[in-house]
């Protein structure tokens, strides 16, 4: 009785967790997989293809199987939103992200588009509005270097920010500070936000957008920002590629 390919697929596995097939290296071709553990050439296939689905190895053309890397990105928790980075520091959240990972960052590894759109179901119980309402949407790409790491898009009740930076379509966060230093400044300070996240497969929007591999998810983030007398004034929908990466947290615990 031969080796089946979920088995096959597991000895692969623990082979590249133990680092015998190192971050960016390539699996010993196919034939010579299924000589080395004598099965035939489609269960050494299927096997590969769990172990694509799982985010472990992608396939690059002339290359071969490649062993992906996977050096995640903190996302800072709260601590990417610290008035001190905003509205003294000049600086914006995936900057701050960056900097606490060691990594550069200018401003135009941030896209953004500004246009005027109805606002969808979601939008509009957020922004409590009704459904086709019109309201600002600002679309940001962020990329690291060529590879795109996240969208994010916020939608604006247009009165809170009709002829401020926000609106203004130039690439790059909306000037110093950004989005949160130009709402403090119509008397919409930020002061509270919830932050819910969850997970599922991507559109083939995404897939082209993110450049993601073949079966990879991707985290969306929802973000609702509340000035301290409770106005909702930004909710965001931020699309992350799942392995590019890690969310941390710290906070006091309350009583």
């Amino acid at each position: 009785m031969g080796m089946g390919y979920r088995e096959l697929a597991d000895v692969l596995r623990d082979a590249i967790r133990q680092g015998q097939y190192p971050p960016g290296s390539t699996l010993p071709k196919q034939d010579e997989i299924a000589q080395e553990h004598q099965v035939n050439i489609k269960t050494v296939r299927q096997a590969v293809r769990v172990l694509e689905a799982e985010g472990l190895v992608t396939p690059v053309r002339r290359r071969g199987t490649v062993v992906r890397l996977r050096p995640p990105m903190k996302r800072l928790g709260i601590d990417r939103y610290a008035k001190s980075k905003w509205k003294f520091g000049g600086l914006v959240a995936f900057a701050a992200d960056r900097e606490a990972s060691g990594r550069d960052w200018k401003p135009t590894d941030q896209t953004q588009q500004v246009r005027m759109v109805e606002a969808d179901a979601e939008v509009a119980t957020a922004l409590d509005l009704e459904e086709g309402a019109p309201v600002y949407e600002r679309a940001r790409l962020v990329k690291e270097g060529d590879t795109p790491t996240h969208t994010l898009t916020s939608y604006y009740r247009p009165e809170d920010v009709e002829g401020t930076p926000l609106v203004d379509p130039t690439p790059g966060p909306a000037g110093r500070g950004g989005g949160f230093a130009v709402l403090t400044m119509q008397g919409l300070e930020p002061d509270s936000m919830t932050e819910s996240f969850h997970a599922r497969m991507p559109t083939r929007e995404e897939i082209d957008l993110l450049q993601l591999p073949a079966g990879e998810p991707v985290v969306v983030l929802q973000r609702l920002t509340l000035t301290s007398e409770g106005r909702i004034v930004e909710f965001a929908r931020g699309v992350h590629a799942a392995s590019r990466f890690s969310w941390s947290y710290t906070f006091k615990i309350p009583d």
